[in-house]
């Protein structure tokens, strides 16, 4: 959040942080970056925000603000765009240390081991619904394009 805000700072913009733990402080930050005037929303990761990824989701479109989020599930619910971990690739990497330790290795032998693979994921049909026209190169950029 610190390199956010500093990131923001440099380009000249203020940056709004709201933490939430509950739905209704997740309905209350919406309204908390609304009356700020935010201009786009970056939803952060983890597992109980991507739980709650359809409430996310619908209350950034009731209140017309843009937003990414860290996950491909979000822009299959109806999220206008993510940027993340490919659990795919994810997945396989843990397959691989399983592996590794079924044939003897010690699991604190092992490597820790960064994500390699991101995934962009774009909803057009939201975009369409936010008046947002998403350039082809983006398009073409992208992993997988909703329609």
């Amino acid at each position: 959040m610190r390199d956010a805000e500093a990131s923001g700072h440099k380009l000249g913009q203020r940056i709004v942080v709201v933490k939430v733990n509950n739905e209704r402080e997740i309905e209350a930050g919406f309204t908390t970056i609304a009356q700020a005037g935010a201009g786009a929303l970056l939803v952060g990761a983890g597992a109980y925000l991507t739980s709650k990824r359809y409430l996310l989701v619908a209350l950034a479109a009731r209140h017309a603000i843009p937003a990414m989020y860290t996950n491909r599930i979000y822009a299959t619910a109806g999220g206008l765009i993510s940027y993340g971990t490919s659990f795919t690739g994810a997945y396989r990497e843990a397959g691989v240390a399983v592996g590794r330790i079924l044939k003897g290795s010690k699991p604190a032998d092992l490597p820790v081991v960064q994500p390699t693979k991101f995934e962009l994921v774009i909803n057009l049909a939201t975009a369409k619904a936010f008046g947002i026209k998403i350039p082809l190169t983006l398009q073409v950029g992208a992993d997988e394009v909703i329609e």
